[in-house]
């Protein structure tokens, strides 16, 4: 994986705890996969260098928006199937590996460097989850609002919403921003930290796979990039449709089969 975020060489702290800071989707065809994201999401694409693996970064304008790659060879061991996963940047990777499975999680791979970017692992949370955690080796730039063709909500579906709360709380210091009730679907619970809301955790419905984290990326119109998404191949699985607030969403796989959703705000019509 690659941060492209670096600013001055000095190491991160309890100031950037918590915050999103990489996406990065694993996938059986990298090729494929850039196809579909530059059709339908609008970004561009280029190689990441110098590295000794391939990769490649998705740009929103001069900005990394996130990486794709192959899928490596302990994942396709475990089975893995073509997914997206997000990295949360902590003050030290060892020390949240531990906490995490101490705290009912999983370590699905353990903590390893990658020189000038970071030290990074795969977890799980106790419900099953998995995300990334990096503690990166320079420092971060400042955090501000999503811009079209970034990162802009992150979706936790979970068998239990009340324990994941809690769980990324205590792991990532994440404050709760606001809930509402769902009805018959429970209670959809927002979540960041200091002015920024990053996303929402709910139970999941009777019968849907996970549990799972999802990502949205902010685009034009989350109507025409549904059309994009089937004429590219994709596989539109809800919406699109209009949200709380009056923004639009819609959830898809891509031809792999990795979800993935999109949102476009309110004023974007």
């Amino acid at each position: 994986m690659a941060t492209t975020q670096a600013a001055q060489p000095t190491q991160t702290g309890q100031s950037t705890r918590g915050r999103f800071v990489w996406h990065e989707l694993m996938t059986s065809d990298p090729d494929a996969a850039q196809d579909f994201y530059t059709k339908v999401v609008g970004w561009s694409t280029t190689k990441f260098e110098p590295t000794t693996m391939d990769y490649t970064l998705f740009m929103a304008g001069e900005t990394p928006a996130g990486g794709v790659m192959a899928t490596p060879d302990e994942a396709k061991a475990m089975n893995a199937p073509p997914s997206w996963i997000a990295y949360v940047e902590v003050p030290d990777v060892d020390a949240t590996a531990a906490e995490t499975a101490q705290s009912g999680g999983r370590v699905v791979s353990p903590p390893r460097d990658i020189p000038n970017i970071g030290r990074f692992a795969i977890l799980a949370d106790p419900q099953g989850a998995t995300f990334a955690v990096i503690t990166s080796s320079s420092q971060i730039g400042e955090e501000n609002d999503p811009r079209q063709g970034e990162f802009s909500w992150h979706e936790l579906a979970t068998t239990d919403d009340v324990g994941a709360v809690d769980f990324y709380q205590k792991l990532f210091g994440w404050e709760s921003k606001s809930h509402f009730d769902m009805g018959e679907m429970g209670t959809y619970h927002m979540f960041g930290r200091d002015r920024f809301t990053y996303g929402g955790m709910m139970k999941m419905s009777p019968g849907m796979p996970g549990p799972y984290w999802l990502h949205y990326a902010q685009v034009d119109s989350a109507d025409a990039a549904a059309e994009r998404a089937k004429e590219a191949g994709g596989n539109v699985i809800l919406g699109p449709m209009e949200v709380p607030g009056g923004d639009r969403i819609a959830v898809m796989t891509d031809p792999q089969g990795a979800a993935f959703a999109v949102h476009s705000k309110h004023s974007a019509g």
